[in-house]
């Protein structure tokens, strides 16, 4: 099963559509419950809080948009059941 997620850059650093990224995982504990967030490695884009947990820490950039003064880069994870 495929999962893709969004992630927003404000960094210079290039990432390009087809590479392998590694994300590290956070969690953070809110009144609605546990959530995560996810960081693509070394800190170049952070996504949105989340509270169902990725099963992967790797996944691939599937596309790179711009939106104003940032960019969101879609990746898909592969996550086996």
């Amino acid at each position: 099963m495929k999962r893709e997620m969004e992630f927003r850059k404000v960094q210079t650093e290039e990432l390009l559509i087809g590479t392998q990224v590694e994300i590290y995982e956070s969690e953070l504990r809110t009144l609605s419950g546990v959530m995560y967030y996810y960081t693509i490695e070394p800190a170049i884009a952070m996504s949105n809080n989340t509270p169902k947990r990725l099963k992967s820490r790797t996944g691939k950039v599937t596309a790179i948009k711009e939106d104003g003064s940032e960019w969101i880069v879609t990746v898909e994870f592969e996550e086996l059941d």
